[in-house]
């Protein structure tokens, strides 16, 4: 209520009436608990409350504890509280009333935005009371910031086995300045992925599941299983990756543990700096049944770690970065210090020439250990290293993955991953400098553990910093692998992944055994350089997903799209989604071509049995944007005939008489896809509701739903629409004229032929009947009258035969071009077509038929044309007293007329009666009853006709003569019956003003 009210009810004014719902006693200070508003305008004398025409100094609430404490709320301010009484000083009303809402304004609706489930707020009892935290949320686990709960994370999954065992070699191999390109590619690669990660990230609420989530809800349930899964993939494959090497670590350090012997390799003439070396070089390697056994020892081991759940692994995996800073420090002084006493001949400490000397790249052939080998079966290049490397760089997702577990999310993410990402980028080029510069290639690639042999103290310091950091991650993916599977479950997309559905607080036993296996599975393999592209691929696949996610949001740029991270661009992303597919391609094609194959089969396979997720997918939103604009480009000039298309309007029930849980005729939608040409094309499927739209909008929404339903099952394109309105016919005016827009307006109404009128005696059918074909006519929309729709094939029954058309009138094509497509249907591809043209005595039939079937060759339609001459109306009177009916139409045709003389009678009797003119449907008209006989009479011959050369067609196509003038509905209902009396299926076709069908090319 405005102040102004409340003057004029002091002064005793009419007070506008009380809105219609619930109303509220107005709180007294004498309530339990009062909960003062401070009026818009300062009251004088201070800072006071207005309620009513009261001042009152405010007062803090009473039973209002500290910290979020109890608050009595008065019962008759409850919702939906029956009290309706109100006070004589009514102005003392709560101002809120005037918007419908609570004084005590229910911010649990706020959480249905985030999609969390809340459950109606209890109405307390009288006299108890009820909790109300006041400015303090409700408590939760432990929240982290930006650097424990996303820097550390990226940093520790980024930071693996690849920098400690594989970095100096693949520096030895791609020589400094291409190691730098290597690192500056893969870097800018994961550095765009970050800023399109920040970008999505920070447009809202995350929940669990990390890339897939995201992918998800930007392009659409499909394609972010797909990818989720290859991403899950990826991470239970990398849990092995980190396994084996910290195997090998191991068995590097300590040779006695190997339980089978080595592998020596003795390299002969090795090509150092493009100059053969004479001698050899033995290099020992851990068996490969070692790091087998081991490494499932080591597996299941892990496993057992994370069956104990979130708890202990949130304690213990802290621990696993101390080691790793440890070691880079310890590496780094060693490196500044080399070489000591003991170092290898091979590490010349810091130094220009090996610098220089390292500087070009070195490719060669290595064993399947990767010992230089020059009679190796793989030969490492850039595209080779560039796979083995990727995963160093990889690990920017596990900020995101932890997002229920930050304070601030859309600070956090952003600011710790690209944090993370420079930050080891940055190290990985000082290390390239570093290793160039600190021995020579030999020692580069001889030495699987040059980390080790330099560090400083001992080398020792090195591979336990190694042992424990690779455990570590992989206990990480172990972590998250299971956790990504589970979300993906729980989405309740695909039905297969229902064994992996946890409930929320539940840790996944079912997805971390499946991960275990996968895991050991890979262990098994043994080979560290065959594992890492196959991993490569997985996350690049991820990462591509995610820049076109952010390409896709912000080209689109809808309105919900409003991240707050703004230093990121479409381009930026699109560049980043290039680099992905060109890294993939560099790698391998082969692998690429896999992994894009198998993302594919899932993607098909959830397209055809995942569930509907509907997420508000960029892809749905491109949808829209496409058809605002493709709705734009065509305006609304007139389609040419080479582009028109179908656009039917189907009405779904317009005689009753169907059961009221059926929203539609079975068949009708089998009857608009073969109004399609290979099921292309859009279908408005309509229906009107007799009543007023206020009390039956939910009746409408429900049979909206139905119709819907009905569509989806039929599988036939289309949309659904339900009409309230006073009658049928006034429904149908109303969508006739507003349905669609420009020109995607439907063009053609598709309505049952109303067989059951006079077996129902339902009297009001054939005005509806004259009233749609009189709006399609002035609406200049074609019209497709089906008659035997209960007989209409469906697409398992087989038709063989003719597809007839009589050809009356000029229609635009529109009968020949349904006739076409009913052919490109497995249904009627069997048949033939044969078109009848109708003509009178006096025509030249020779010279009509000539005409016509050059018409049907100059548009490309196969047809037989037959000419048939029919007596006029004059010849039929003449020759009436020895004329006979031969044919079984007689009878219905003295049937009809003896009908019709009765309703004239009537007519006539009753206008005489009441002394009136005479009225045909509610219009003053005079009924010229021998044009009601010609009318009569010329649709005995066309049936006649089509009985005569048509019977045993599979469909018969004839021209819709429209509603006589000053003809009653009922007259025009009987000569309908006339024209499709025993035919058992027919398509009354009526075109419009335009040509649906052209020579041209």
């Amino acid at each position: 209520m405005e102040n102004g009210e409340i003057e004029a009810a002091e002064e005793g004014l009419p007070m506008p009436a009380p809105p219609v719902g619930r109303r509220y006693r107005p709180v007294g200070s004498d309530d339990s608990a009062v909960v003062q508003m401070t009026s818009m305008e300062p009251a004088p004398g201070g800072s006071t409350s207005v309620t009513g025409h009261e001042a009152v100094t405010p007062q803090p609430p009473r039973n209002l504890k500290p910290g979020g404490a109890n608050l009595t709320i008065d019962p008759s301010m409850q919702q939906g509280s029956g009290d309706h009484a109100t006070s004589s000083g009514s102005q003392r009303d709560s101002k809120l009333e005037l918007f419908g809402f609570d004084s005590l304004v229910n911010i649990l609706g706020l959480k249905s935005m985030t999609g969390e489930e809340t459950q109606a707020p209890s109405s307390p009892r009288e006299g108890e009371d009820v909790a109300i935290t006041i400015g303090r949320p409700k408590e939760t686990g432990p929240k982290f910031g930006t650097m424990m709960g996303v820097f550390v994370p990226c940093l520790q999954n980024i930071l693996g086995i690849i920098y400690y065992i594989r970095f100096t070699w693949i520096v030895g191999m791609a020589g400094v300045w291409q190691s730098l390109v290597l690192v500056s590619f893969c870097g800018a690669c994961t550095f765009l992925t970050g800023l399109s990660l920040s970008a999505i990230a920070t447009n809202g609420a995350m929940k669990g599941g990390g890339p897939y989530y995201l992918i998800g809800r930007a392009l659409g349930p499909e394609v972010g299983i797909s990818i989720g899964l290859c991403f899950f993939l990826g991470n239970a494959v990398a849990g092995s990756m980190y396994v084996l090497g910290a195997v090998e670590t191991f068995l590097d350090a300590v040779p006695s543990a190997g339980l089978f012997q080595e592998s020596v390799t003795v390299v002969n003439n090795t090509l150092i700096n493009g100059t053969a070396t004479a001698g050899t070089a033995t290099i020992s390697t851990p068996s490969l049944h070692d790091l087998q056994v081991y490494g499932v020892i080591v597996t299941i081991l892990l496993c057992f770690i994370v069956f104990g759940g979130v708890k202990i692994i949130n304690k213990v995996a802290p621990a696993f970065l101390i080691p790793v800073l440890f070691s880079l420090l310890c590496i780094y002084l060693g490196v500044f210090i080399a070489p000591r006493h003991n170092a290898p001949k091979g590490i010349t400490g810091l130094s220009l020439t090996s610098l220089r000397d390292n500087w070009g790249s070195e490719y060669q052939r290595t064993n399947n250990a990767g010992v230089p080998d020059p009679n190796g079966s793989i030969y490492w290049g850039f595209n080779a290293l560039v796979g083995l490397f990727f995963p160093a760089v990889t690990g920017i997702m596990a900020g995101s993955n932890r997002s229920a577990s930050l304070k601030d999310t859309q600070r956090s993410i952003p600011i710790g991953t690209l944090s993370a990402t420079l930050t080891t980028t940055a190290m990985y080029l000082l290390s390239v400098l570093l290793f160039g510069a600190l021995s020579t290639r030999e020692e580069l690639l001889t030495d699987r553990l040059l980390t080790a042999t330099v560090a400083w103290p001992a080398p020792v310091v090195i591979y336990i910093g190694i042992i424990l950091s690779t455990l570590g991650a992989a206990l990480q993916c172990l972590t998250g692998a299971p956790r990504l599977l589970a979300a993906i479950a729980n989405d309740d997309i695909l039905p297969v992944l229902h064994y992996f559905k946890v409930s929320e607080g539940v840790e996944p036993h079912a997805a971390t055994l499946f991960t275990a296996l996968i895991c050991i599975g890979c262990v098994i393999i043994g080979n560290l350089d065959l594992i890492t592209p196959t991993i490569t691929m997985f996350f690049l696949l991820c990462y591509a997903g995610v820049n076109l996610s952010c390409f896709l949001l912000d080209l689109l740029d809808a309105p919900s799209w409003r991240p707050r991270w703004k230093y990121h661009h479409w381009s930026l992303s699109l560049v980043g989604a290039l680099l992905c597919v060109v890294i993939m391609f560099l790698i391998s094609w082969s692998f690429t071509v896999i992994s894009l194959a198998l993302a594919s089969l899932i993607y098909y396979y959830v397209s055809l049995k995942g569930k509907a997720g509907d997420w508000g997918d960029g892809f749905k939103s491109a949808y829209f944007q496409l058809a605002l604009r493709s709705l734009r480009s065509l305006g609304a000039n007139q389609v040419h005939p080479k582009n028109w298309y179908p656009i039917p309007l189907i009405l779904c029930r317009p005689w009753g008489k169907l059961p009221e849980n059926v929203p539609c005729h079975p068949k009708l939608a089998d009857f608009a896809n073969c109004m399609k040409k290979k099921g292309r094309g859009m279908s408005i499927f309509v229906s009107t509701i007799d009543g007023d739209y206020h009390e039956l909008a939910e009746d409408a929404k429900t049979a909206c739903h139905q119709l819907e339903a009905y569509i989806e099952y039929k599988q036939c394109e289309g949309v659904a629409e339900i009409i309230v309105a006073p009658s049928m016919s006034e429904g149908f005016r109303s969508i006739v004229q507003t349905m669609g827009l420009g020109n995607l307006k439907p063009n053609i109404v598709v309505v049952r032929y109303p067989e059951i009128w006079r077996r129902e005696n339902l009297t009001e059918i054939p005005s509806t009947f004259v009233s749609i074909i009189n709006d399609c006519i002035i609406a200049n929309k074609a019209v497709v009258i089906v008659k035997g729709l209960d007989e209409w094939p469906n697409e398992f029954q087989r038709q063989y035969g003719t597809i007839d058309l009589y050809w009356i009138v000029r229609d635009g094509g529109l009968m020949l071009l349904l006739s076409q497509l009913l052919l490109t249907k497995a249904t009627f591809e069997s048949c033939k077509i044969q078109v009848f043209c109708i003509a009178e005595e006096d025509t030249d039939a020779a010279e009509l038929k000539t005409d016509v079937k050059k018409f049907l060759y100059d548009l490309r339609m196969h047809a037989e044309v037959i000419v048939v001459t029919m007596k006029s109306w004059e010849s039929h009177v003449e020759n009436s007293s020895s004329s006979a009916q031969p044919d079984d139409s007689q009878e219905a045709y003295t049937s009809a007329r003896r009908r019709i003389s009765a309703y004239l009678s009537e007519m006539k009797e009753t206008t005489e009666r009441e002394g009136r003119p005479q009225m045909v449907d509610g219009k003053q008209a005079v009924v010229n009853e021998q044009k009601v006989d010609k009318f009569l009479y010329t649709m005995l011959k066309l049936n006649s006709t089509i009985l005569r050369h048509s019977r045993m067609a599979a469909v018969v196509l004839v021209s819709l003569p429209p509603p006589p003038l000053n003809h009653p509905a009922y007259f025009y209902m009987e000569y309908m019956d006339m024209l499709v009396e025993n035919v058992p299926r027919m398509l009354i076709v009526r075109g419009y003003r335009r040509d649906v069908v052209t020579f041209f090319t």
